[in-house]
């Protein structure tokens, strides 16, 4: 594997929720921290409605199970205005320098 290129600045987020007092909750968004990562398409998407989301694979350098620096799907990704919504996340290769999480950018509800 080449060494990716990782030249955009993305803000990692995980949620927040608080009891909301009748049973539910609300949730907000918590930043972690900022990461240098490469972004590019992983192809069209197969879901009915791929024109309100964007298959992309990002590539961040590598943290340990449990660091608050490395992503879970839970969290997202910022870039200014733009969301990455995380679905998965595993090592690039077997050298484990880098992570590649897969992701949906998410462009309107």
């Amino acid at each position: 594997m080449s060494a990716p290129d990782l030249s955009r600045r993305l803000t990692l987020e995980a949620p927040n929720r608080v009891p909301d007092g009748a049973g539910g909750f609300t949730e907000s968004w918590a930043a972690l921290g900022k990461l240098w990562a490469e972004v590019v398409p992983r192809g069209a998407g197969r879901e009915a409605d791929a024109a309100s989301e964007l298959a992309l694979k990002i590539t961040i350098r590598a943290a340990p199970p449990g660091a608050p620096s490395r992503p879970t799907a839970e969290m997202r990704f910022r870039e200014g205005a733009r969301i990455f919504r995380i679905e998965a996340v595993t090592e690039a290769d077997a050298t484990g320098r880098y992570l590649l999480c897969f992701a949906k950018e998410e462009t309107g509800a």
